[in-house]
């Protein structure tokens, strides 16, 4: 019988069984694990996988499409990564737009409204008030990312009313909500005149360190950087450099090398607020809802023989 396995400990009851009886109903043996440690070589054996399987794919022969509950799939990349060279691999970009905007805006206010400085006036109980603030309205905003994360952020931050919001994707296509949309070849021309740029890249080649230091020079003095798409897109010490100058501000959910170690002295660096990489976790029940309900669209459609909803070109790294 045909073997499907599922490892998404965030799943609730109700999604199992809605999953399961998919399953059962196209023909196929299946069984959930809380981790991949469980039983390795029912795994192994598995024509389709749900779960974020690295260290499964490539010793995997008889595996056909693997979903990862995760929008990143840079673990799934190397030319080594599946036995099967065949298999299929599609991700839950799609299902993160929500949270991931939420925490954007979230980070962005927290760096505007200053209140990394209050709460260190309020831990030393004092009362103190007169610092300086800025606003979402009338900022000039772009976006390094259209997709699911940057269109949702973008619907957010419209209601603040920016001066602008710009996009920056490879295709030019403007998919809603941006006022215009740059390209690769000429998206640094908007540096000079963004007061808030917002990433949320995945970690491609192409995008490896595409803010650097000649793009983070261009920047106007005092504008805000925030990364929830991949760490590899900064050049992270560059920006450090900037941070520590007292030019430039930011708000980082992603980092180049993580977790950070106790002792990273990132962790000291002035005019940055951290996150530790939890704007798209799975703690969200909408989140895992959508993961849920792209898995079954896209298994009914690898039951039917129909195209991948959500296929991911391994060339391409989305």
């Amino acid at each position: 019988m045909k073997k499907i396995a599922v490892v998404v400990q965030e799943l609730t009851e109700a999604q199992r069984e809605t999953i399961r009886a998919a399953a059962e109903g196209h023909g196929f043996e299946i069984r959930f694990f809380d981790t991949a440690e469980e039983d390795p070589a029912y795994l192994k054996e598995a024509e389709v996988l749900f779960g974020h399987l690295p260290q499964i794919t490539g010793d995997a022969p008889k595996l056909k499409w693997i979903c990862t509950p995760y929008a990143g799939v840079d673990q799934f990349l190397a030319k080594d990564a599946f036995a099967n060279r065949s298999a299929l691999l599609t991700n839950s970009s799609g299902a993160y737009g929500v949270t991931i905007a939420e925490h954007t805006v979230m980070m962005l206010l927290d760096i505007l409204r200053r209140q990394p400085d209050y709460r260190r006036i309020v831990n030393a109980r004092e009362w103190k008030r007169d610092l300086t603030v800025r606003s979402i309205k009338g900022s000039r905003i772009t976006l390094l990312g259209t997709g699911d994360i940057g269109q949702e952020t973008a619907v957010r931050l419209r209601a603040f009313a920016p001066a602008n919001l710009i996009g920056v994707n490879r295709s030019g296509r403007n998919p809603g909500g941006f006022d215009r949309i740059l390209t690769a070849a000429d998206w640094e021309t908007v540096l000079p005149d963004t007061d808030v740029l917002i990433i949320s890249l995945p970690g491609t080649k192409e995008a490896f360190h595409m803010l650097g230091r000649k793009q983070l020079a261009l920047l106007p003095d005092g504008a805000v950087i925030i990364n929830v798409g991949r760490g590899s897109v900064i050049d992270q010490e560059a920006l450090l450099g900037e941070l520590r100058s007292g030019r430039l501000y930011a708000g980082l959910d992603v980092f180049e090398k993580e977790p950070l170690g106790k002792d990273d002295p990132v962790w000291e660096t002035p005019n940055l607020l951290i996150t530790p990489h939890t704007a798209g976790n799975m703690t969200l029940k909408h989140t895992v809802e959508k993961i849920a309900e792209q898995f079954l669209e896209d298994f009914g459609n690898y039951c039917e023989g129909k195209p991948l909803k959500h296929l991911v070109d391994r060339t391409r790294g989305y």
